[in-house]
């Protein structure tokens, strides 16, 4: 079947939400518990790092995250993909990527109440983004429930600690039950 990416075996787990709601802590939590053989395709690195683009529409890190993650399964590897992804501008991808996926595939939204995004965000250790990073852009950049068309995603609230966040994504996309794989 043309366009199909990864295999039966491989998992892809997309961690979206707001800034701040805990998508790298997750994704961090999630390769800590599951080890090697597990990519995680984060969309700051590549949208500021290694492109440093503004986050538009049609923007070239929107190919580029579907090209890594494309690659990351099709080369046996687990992947997580996290980021704020705006369901507008990312939506068609993520689809496009869930629907060729051949393995199993979860979307989480991790759903943040604003006053808890400006808690977590005062706790980020770099002193630069803090002061880079204000009130206003983190206002201006907030939407509430902005989820995928479709119910594609499971919501994940507030309520849910960091480790229960991990432990529910592990169990549900069966990677508390596949073998890490020493690369």
């Amino acid at each position: 079947m043309p366009g199909v990416v990864g295999s039966e075996d491989t998992r892809l787990v997309v961690l979206r939400g707001n800034s701040a709601s805990g998508k790298s802590s997750v994704a961090a939590g999630l390769r800590e518990r599951f080890g090697r053989n597990l990519a995680i395709v984060s969309q700051d690195n590549l949208r500021r790092v290694v492109l440093r683009e503004r986050d538009r529409p049609g923007a070239a890190n929107i190919g580029l995250i579907d090209l890594t993650v494309r690659y990351a399964l099709d080369h046996g590897f687990h992947v997580v993909l996290e980021g704020i992804l705006y369901a507008d501008r990312y939506g068609p991808m993520l689809n496009d990527l869930a629907r060729a996926h051949r393995g199993v595939t979860r979307c989480y939204y991790l759903d943040i109440p604003f006053e808890t995004t400006l808690l977590r965000h005062a706790t980020k250790p770099d002193p630069a983004y803090l002061a880079h990073v204000t009130e206003d852009d983190l206002r201006a950049w907030y939407r509430e429930k902005d989820l995928l068309p479709g119910a594609a995603e499971t919501v994940i609230g507030s309520a849910s600690a960091l480790d229960e966040t991990v432990q529910r994504i592990l169990h549900e996309t069966g990677l508390d039950r596949v073998p890490a794989i020493d690369r």
